[in-house]
């Protein structure tokens, strides 16, 4: 889906479905709490789902369809240090990631891919707004995720904890400093 939300036009690509799961918590760098501003339209999710509806059906790992697929995609820019990083999980098993340009492929594992894939299969996800951001707060990390054929970006100031799962465990991936 393109969308256009205060100036910035956020591209995201189909890139497959997979499932990610870790207990991480949110609130990881640059977090603030404050005012959020929300941007997600009634067609970003099912017309039936609902909070009650979601909490009731468990997640199950989303299903790899190929090597070539991406079940996710995340960026992570921003913040006083000017970081740029990424890790791509891709459907053999691996997750690609550089920062600042340094690409590094390795293994995941198969207990942490299924794990992964079941994070990424979380009804919950499906609620999570495609922008969220605290507009008064400055140096924050900027997330973009793309999974599932929709792409979500995030300072990690709203209330989502399934969505904090998964960028937990995707930061995870990223080579550690």
């Amino acid at each position: 889906m393109i969308g256009r939300r205060t100036g910035t036009v956020v591209a995201a690509g189909v890139l497959g479905l997979a499932g990610c799961g870790v207990d991480g918590g949110g609130g990881g760098d640059g977090e603030a709490k404050g005012r959020t501003s929300a941007v997600g339209t009634p067609a970003d999710r099912s017309p039936s789902a609902s909070p009650s509806a979601s909490a009731s059906v468990g997640p199950s790992a989303v299903p790899v369809t190929g090597p070539d697929q991406k079940p996710a995609t995340m960026t992570v820019t921003g913040g006083f240090a000017g970081v740029h990083r990424t890790v791509i999980l891709r459907g053999d098993g691996t997750a690609y990631t550089s920062e600042k340009g340094e690409p590094v492929v390795r293994s995941v594992g198969a207990d942490r891919f299924r794990e992964l894939r079941t994070l990424l299969g979380d009804p919950a996800l499906a609620e999570v707004p495609s922008f969220t951001r605290d507009m008064s707060a400055r140096d924050l990390f900027q997330y973009t995720l793309t999974f599932g054929g929709r792409t979500v970006v995030t300072d990690r100031s709203g209330d989502e904890p399934a969505l904090d799962r998964l960028i937990a465990a995707l930061s995870e991936l990223l080579p550690q400093n």
